[in-house]
């Protein structure tokens, strides 16, 4: 039996990946809203979403979409954030929570909180789980099923609100963990941010090769480097505004690895074989950990 939803009306202001993927487990559960609505800017986008069936409203006007939704989640690019919640704020409900699904959470607070009127709940989130693939069809009912999705509370914020958003994820198939805003923008910087942007600068400098080079390249790729393409394929608007957004963290620890990586290239420079190794047991051991946790 489908239990009472969480939610009675729940707006989703963008239906990528992760916004058609939060609609798809809202269809299969029916106990997280009893309304979906979606919003886009692409008419075209919108077209798939109702050929997709996945949301009961289609809504192309992002202010009428926020009418009476006592959820809002915004699963559009963080840079957009800002320009779209000066939208619908005058048109939020009462007592409604908006959260959303970005990957930093310092701007999140920035852009949306002193935009929030009176009575309505910000809960910050970020569902650490996705793929190289965007747009509607590219999601699925099962992308958070034992994945982390972090909730990053505002100081004096509504507990019931985070708690509601913490429950929503859960039912989603997420395992929830809260941290602060500064720490979770410096974790996701090195598990997430970083990643990408050495895998956007290893294609960049293999695409910027000798046509005859490149073409070898291409034609024997290994698994390292198919794995690299792989991240790079993600969505270039949104990692832009990622990187962008979460300026600090991300040069922080883009300025460790390039220490740490002058460093194993000495020692490959030198011969030193014992760093080296070491180098590598340690990136087995992270590996292993990941194995153990069930997160590889």
């Amino acid at each position: 039996m489908v239990g009472e939803p969480l939610f009675d009306r729940l707006c989703l202001l963008g239906i990528g990946l992760i916004g058609s993927s939060i609609a798809r487990v809202a269809k299969q559960r029916g106990d997280l809203a009893r309304t979906i609505v979606a919003h886009a800017r692409s008419a075209a986008t919108l077209d798939r979403v109702r050929e997709l069936g996945i949301a009961d409203v289609v809504e192309p006007d992002a202010a009428k979409a926020v009418e009476g939704a006592d959820c809002v989640i915004f699963c559009v690019p963080v840079g957009a954030y800002a320009g779209l919640m000066k939208v619908v704020a005058p048109h939020l409900a009462p007592g409604c929570i908006v959260s959303d699904v970005g990957s930093t959470k310092g701007s999140v607070v920035r852009d949306l909180l002193p935009l929030m009127p009176p009575g309505t709940h910000l809960v910050p989130a970020h569902p650490m789980a996705g793929t190289e693939h965007s747009g509607p069809d590219a999601g699925f009912a099962e992308l958070f099923d034992g994945r982390y999705t972090m909730i990053t509370p505002i100081p004096g914020g509504d507990p019931a609100a985070v708690e509601k958003i913490a429950e929503f994820w859960r039912r989603c198939g997420s395992m929830v963990e809260t941290m602060d805003p500064v720490t979770h923008d410096k974790v996701v910087a090195i598990v997430s941010h970083l990643p990408h942007l050495i895998a956007f600068t290893i294609c960049s400098t293999a695409d910027d090769l000798a046509e005859e080079t490149k073409e070898a390249v291409l034609k024997f790729a290994a698994g390292g480097f198919r794995d690299f393409t792989r991240i790079a394929a993600s969505d270039p608007t949104m990692w832009r505004d990622v990187f962008l957004n979460n300026r600090e963290a991300l040069l922080e620890m883009l300025g460790r690895f390039v220490e740490d990586a002058h460093a194993l290239g000495r020692a490959v420079r030198w011969g030193q074989a014992e760093y080296i190794e070491d180098r590598i047991q340690r990136g087995r051991k992270i590996r292993r950990g990941l194995i153990e946790r069930h997160q590889a």
